[in-house]
């Protein structure tokens, strides 16, 4: 341990490195449930690409594991430390280093916080659409390692979709370069999107060159009340079936929206078995919202509000983005999932998720980026009671088999994590387990960057 230190502070200043147990703890995991993180030796902050690589063979010298990490605002155990490992927290590198409004990019640090550089960029009338509802803390690192969404992805899509190039510390501390700053660039094996979703596993992002797009204008949003999951489902099957691009279309069964009215207090209506929330930010918004309404009704709403302006858009779409902080408060503690389906099963999933729930007795709220079929079950229990953990943990497998069974995944946009670990395995099968460690293996042959995770 001392040596380790002694060495860790050869290249790095004394600041940027942390060993009290009390302050290491505090770096140890993220917020995913059921992942119990381990105990580091040390935690450093670097600020350079340098110093970044100091760490990397500093780590490749004494053999020991490193776990590196943006906000912890992650849901599947990615960013928890091992025992014993170096935590390696890019929370210092939030330089936003350039935006390029002719060439529609960013390029930024890895600690760069999402909402920060969504700021920035709309000075110059453009935005960085992906936004996951923790965009407030969540950083750019953060977000390519798990490939995270958000509820725009509908129309705009994915984190994969928008980091056009990587600057990636690899495990021996070469610096590698990968993509591109160009509008197209096909050359060679597409390394930056091999990086993209692997959790920290294969090297440390250092810096990211992220696509742009002009600013839309603000979303026009309505709301349709919903008899059952059934009907909302059957709702979403004709908004896409008939054309439509929403840049969102969200979900919240009634057990969301009594939560949400409990910590809100915002009168949403708490009869109704689903909310649909429908958006468009297109040049006739209006128009768009009448043609969904009449879907909506077509397929079976009791009642649907348009929005009358922004403002009244933006407290409908402020309700979606309390739901987890206010499942949350139910009883504690939460399980959140994030299983991905088809939208044509999206009823299907709700409705087994009520089954689960019922056949466990515990609370479970699910809301959904439903225009990409992405469910966020979310089980609500108290930590304190073991029986009732015991029945979170298990309805918490039972809906993720239930995703696979559906035609689904296991994950749309949280990462695999420890959490998923075993379900990864079901999903892609041994073959490709296999073709997966080989790769992590061609880029850590040491087995040092974030060990444990994902497989």
């Amino acid at each position: 341990m001392a040596d380790l230190i002694e060495r860790l502070l050869d290249g790095l200043p004394a600041d940027a490195v942390l060993t009290d147990p009390d302050v290491t703890r505090a770096y140890a995991g993220d917020m995913a449930g059921f992942c119990p993180p381990g105990e580091p030796a040390v935690v450093v902050l670097p600020r350079t690409v340098e110093q970044v690589q100091h760490v990397m063979r500093t780590a490749t010298a004494t053999r020991t594991p490193v776990v590196p990490q943006g906000a912890r605002t992650g849901l599947s155990g990615g960013a928890n430390a091992s025992d014993g490992c170096i935590v390696l927290s890019l929370l210092r590198m939030d330089r936003i280093l350039e935006v390029d409004p002719v060439e529609r990019i960013a390029v930024v640090e890895p600690g760069v916080v999402n909402a920060a550089l969504s700021r920035a960029v709309a000075e110059h009338g453009l935005c960085y659409p992906p936004d996951p509802s923790s965009w407030e803390q969540c950083t750019i690192g953060g977000n390519i390692g798990t490939a995270s969404g958000g509820l725009c992805c509908v129309k705009y899509g994915v984190t994969a979709e928008y980091v056009l190039g990587l600057e990636v510390v690899l495990a021996d501390g070469r610096l590698l370069h990968t993509g591109r700053r160009t509008a197209k660039g096909v050359a060679g094996y597409d390394l930056t999107r091999l990086f993209v979703g692997s959790e920290g596993s294969l090297g440390v992002v250092v810096k990211a060159v992220l696509a742009l797009r002009p600013r839309p204008p603000r979303t026009l949003v309505l709301a349709a009340e919903f008899p059952s999951a059934r009907a909302a489902g059957d709702a979403v099957c004709r908004i896409m079936a008939d054309g439509h691009t929403p840049a969102v279309l969200e979900l919240m069964d009634r057990t969301t929206l009594r939560a949400v009215n409990d910590l809100t207090r915002m009168g949403l209506p708490e009869t109704t078995e689903a909310l649909l929330l429908a958006g468009f930010d297109t040049a006739d918004p209006a128009g768009d919202l009448r043609a969904v309404a009449l879907l909506c009704e077509a397929a079976g709403a009791v009642e649907v509000v348009p929005a009358e302006d922004a403002a009244e858009s933006e407290l409908l779409m402020k309700a979606r983005r309390s739901a987890l902080v206010a499942l949350e408060a139910v009883k504690g503690t939460t399980m959140i999932d994030d299983v991905c389906v088809p939208r044509a099963r999206l009823a299907d999933m709700l409705d087994g998720v009520a089954a689960i729930a019922e056949r466990h007795g515990l609370t479970i709220g699910v809301c959904a980026h439903a225009g990409d079929g992405n469910t966020h079950p979310t089980v609500c229990f108290d930590a304190a009671d073991p029986e009732e953990s015991a029945r979170a943990r298990l309805s918490f497998d039972e809906i993720m088999a239930l995703g696979l069974e559906l035609g689904g995944t296991i994950t749309g946009e949280h990462g695999v994590g420890v959490l998923k670990k075993e379900w990864l395995a079901r999903e892609i099968g041994p073959v490709g387990i296999e073709l997966q460690r080989g790769v992590k293996e061609v880029f850590d042959p040491l087995g040092l960057l974030n060990p444990g995770k994902l497989f």
